[in-house]
């Protein structure tokens, strides 16, 4: 999402600064030679247009319609694409530290990685939870629930200010001798 909220914002960025600039130059036309005018947008034809609607007319409602929807879709994009940050505990009060997501799922997976049993791992998280796959040539109970106590282990060494859910799961690959 924030891929796509920083491809949109520079779009309507330039859209809005066009528009902006097409004002400025058909102001400057009319102030200047008025016989000239218009110069790029044919501002008199659509005048004559849009003087004839009223708020009860059918494409008045249909670009209002328009506009807020799109602006519902913006707003929308926004809320979704915001940092979703993992808080820590606050070593004082005027003190917010937080962390993100990928930090605490690298630490979280360099610690699993480290368990001899472990072939590979991947390791997903969120300020509410932690969801470890790993694979392992042993018996996946066995192996499961030492990680489950190694990822334990490791979020009771971290300074979090909640702790998230835990989700180990564990599968036994075959491996080559």
């Amino acid at each position: 999402m924030r891929l796509l909220l920083r491809v949109l914002a520079p779009l309507f960025a330039l859209l809005l600064a066009v528009v902006g600039l097409g004002i400025v130059v058909e102001t400057v036309t009319l102030w200047v030679a008025p016989a000239a005018s218009p110069l790029v947008v044919p501002w008199p034809s659509w005048r004559a247009a849009v003087e004839g609607l009223t708020w009860q007319s059918g494409s008045v409602r249909a670009v209002a319609i328009v506009v807020g929807v799109v602006g519902l879709f913006v707003l929308l994009l926004g809320l979704v694409a915001r940092r979703h940050d993992v808080y820590l505990a606050d070593p004082v009060p005027e003190v917010t530290v937080t962390t993100s997501p990928r930090s605490l799922a690298r630490a979280v997976g360099h610690d699993v990685r480290s368990h001899d049993d472990v072939v590979s791992a991947s390791v997903v998280a969120s300020a509410k939870k932690i969801t470890v796959k790993a694979a392992t040539l042993d018996p996946a109970e066995e192996v499961r629930a030492s990680l489950r106590e190694r990822v334990d282990e490791t979020l009771l060494r971290l300074p979090l200010a909640r702790r998230p859910r835990v989700a180990v799961s564990v599968t036994t690959t075959k491996g080559v001798k």
